[in-house]
């Protein structure tokens, strides 16, 4: 894994403060368009991506869980998918897991943008998921000769894998589009991810949060379809799930959620059941309620909580 922090390769001081500062007045330039292409050209494109979703082929980024790709054929280049929950559901664990089915399992070249976490604690979370240690004996220190040994073998089989972590308490949408974009064109990034969409800033000012937050989904929407990747970013609800006797969230219950649901094109609503009720009956379960998908139909996806190796799994596996 590859940490992040600033200029590295290829790159200049001078030339990304001049990027960056090319975009942070309050007038934007506009970006050039992509150049135009015919429909003869465009068509044999669009008739494989047909054909390959005909023999139930994923033509996206696989997300590592089996019903939501069935559902989507993975996270397609060009789309803002947004993981929405309550505080200490897992959204952030989920983000992970997609990370980690892009670069570990199908070695995509993986970009995590975390404002929320250090890179230690991801490196953690990563770590327990991936060797089947339980989380809480590596962070109070109490492993067995056994979870030492998986840990080791573990490492060694990941340490090369293309993810690469970007962390930050504060981040600029514009930093982190440029940053992504430097990625995509150093490194070949197939997946951005961003932990989460409502400690994003901008630098430009706004009459309301709800107009800022507007702003920063569509720039992540034009960071999508620009490189031509999949854009998945965390967002908070709001306490209205907590607030109903029925506790699924609701598109509406995402935080400025008019301006983040325009934008998007998948919007999965992360619930779990023993979050609200430790004694459910479907402790151990959580929901992928697909609330929006632009370019196809809406579902609930059941799969696995595994909490003690901070991550979700199909419910097949062991």
């Amino acid at each position: 894994m590859r940490y992040l922090d600033g200029v590295t390769d290829g790159e200049s001081a001078e030339s990304a403060a001049q990027s960056r500062t090319s975009r942070t007045g309050r007038v934007r330039l506009p970006a050039p368009a992509s150049p135009s292409r015919s429909l003869a050209e465009m068509l044999p494109e669009a008739l494989g991506a047909i054909e390959a979703m005909g023999t139930g082929g994923i033509t996206g980024v696989p997300t590592g869980f089996a019903d939501l790709d069935g559902l989507t054929s993975g996270l397609r280049p060009g789309t803002l998918t947004v993981i929405g929950s309550g505080p200490s559901v897992g959204k952030s664990a989920l983000v992970l897991d997609f990370c980690r089915s892009a670069a570990i399992r199908h070695k995509l070249p993986t970009v995590l943008f975390s404002l929320e976490m250090a890179a230690a604690e991801i490196n953690m979370r990563l770590l327990s998921a991936e060797s089947r240690v339980p989380a809480h004996r590596m962070r109070t220190g109490q492993l067995t000769d056994d979870d030492r040994a998986r840990l080791a073998e573990r490492m060694a089989e990941i340490a090369d894998v293309p993810f690469y972590i970007s962390e930050s308490a504060a981040l600029s949408v514009d930093a982190l589009c440029d940053e992504a974009a430097r990625l995509a064109a150093g490194q070949g990034v197939r997946l951005v991810a961003v932990d989460c969409l409502q400690l994003i800033t901008t630098d430009r000012r706004f009459e309301n949060r709800e107009r800022e937050v507007a702003e920063i989904a569509q720039q992540l929407k034009a960071l999508a379809l620009g490189l031509r990747v999949p854009v998945v970013v965390a967002a908070q609800l709001n306490r209205g799930p907590e607030q109903r006797a029925d506790k699924r969230p609701l598109l509406a219950d995402l935080r400025d959620c008019d301006a983040i649901a325009q934008a998007a094109d998948l919007v999965v609503l992360l619930h779990r059941p023993d979050a609200f009720e430790r004694e459910s009956p479907r402790a151990g379960e959580a929901d992928l309620i697909v609330a929006k998908h632009r370019n196809g139909p809406t579902a609930t996806v059941t799969v696995a909580f595994q909490g003690h190796y901070s991550r979700f799994a199909d419910m097949a596996s062991d």
